[in-house]
């Protein structure tokens, strides 16, 4: 059965675009990508964990694809967990998150505030994570305001900043990440307000999880890519003594977008994790 695409309000004017699959009541698997993607780019794992007999709902995170916009340019960390305790609110239990880097930071924060899951997976993110790695990728989201005149543009833009993933041939896909605008430009597919947000230092996430009391019972996988300039060894082993139950799947040839990477290992992991801690029925 094909994905449901519903909208869910987390707030006035503010609905979430989600894509839901797999068995009604069977446990839930909430799926949250990268600043800057939309919930496409878990196309693949929501199908698979569908398969697998979870039931998932895949996300786009606020200000990003086919969710609302904050009128007040609100993106604030907290307001991202409290969409994502929305978003579970009406999901069936035992209920697992998986989290890419903004989406990661996302889960880490909700289940700070006390939502309570039965796993947690993070995807190439730690709350120590490096400056300069992250940096990077600011950078590279504030870049091209003005957008760029064909997709082409776009797919160079994109290979300058990753060389190491192959331009594909087909840029169709692309459409999934950018708009075109009346003027004829293509522009990313989210508000250029919420890099105001992204602009702080991401050091506060420490503070936050020393607040943390989920740490050592919900069980967390770390998916790592062997490539990533986010995800360093000082950060794994900043995560691994908050997290007892930590455990870490190293995606080798992988860079920060792991599941983009590395697709069927990603998801391999993902599922054999997910089976054992929190079994489907």
């Amino acid at each position: 059965m094909d994905p449901q695409t519903i909208r869910i309000p987390v707030a006035p004017g503010v609905e979430i675009a989600a894509d839901v699959a797999g068995p009604p009541g069977a446990p839930t698997v909430i799926l949250g990508h990268g600043g800057g993607q939309t919930r496409h780019s878990w196309d693949k794992a929501e199908l698979q964990l569908a398969g697998a007999g979870y039931r998932a709902i895949n996300y786009d995170l606020r200000g990003h694809g086919d969710s609302g916009w904050s009128p007040d340019g609100d993106y604030s960390i907290e307001t991202r967990a409290r969409d994502l305790e929305a978003i579970a609110a009406g999901a069936a239990r035992p209920l697992a998150l998986v989290g890419a880097s903004l989406g990661g930071i996302t889960s880490l924060v909700a289940a700070t505030h006390g939502l309570d899951i039965a796993a947690l997976v993070l995807v190439d993110i730690v709350p120590k994570m490096s400056l300069a790695g992250a940096n990077k990728i600011k950078s590279f989201m504030a870049a091209n305001p003005d957008g760029f005149a064909s997709l082409e543009e776009a797919a160079d833009t994109i290979s300058a900043f990753y060389p190491a993933r192959p331009r594909p041939k087909d840029l169709s896909g692309l459409n999934k990440n950018l708009r075109l605008h009346g003027d004829g430009r293509y522009r990313w597919h989210w508000d250029p307000a919420m890099m105001q947000e992204m602009r702080g230092d991401p050091s506060h996430l420490l503070a936050i999880m020393d607040r943390a009391d989920w740490t050592d019972r919900v069980p967390t996988l770390l998916v790592r890519g062997m490539k990533s300039d986010i995800v360093d060894d000082d950060g794994v082993e900043d995560l691994r003594r908050r997290v007892p139950r930590l455990e870490i799947a190293d995606i080798r040839g992988a860079g920060h977008m792991v599941a983009g990477d590395r697709n069927d290992e990603f998801n391999a992991a993902v599922i054999a994790f997910l089976t054992r801690v929190m079994p489907p029925r």
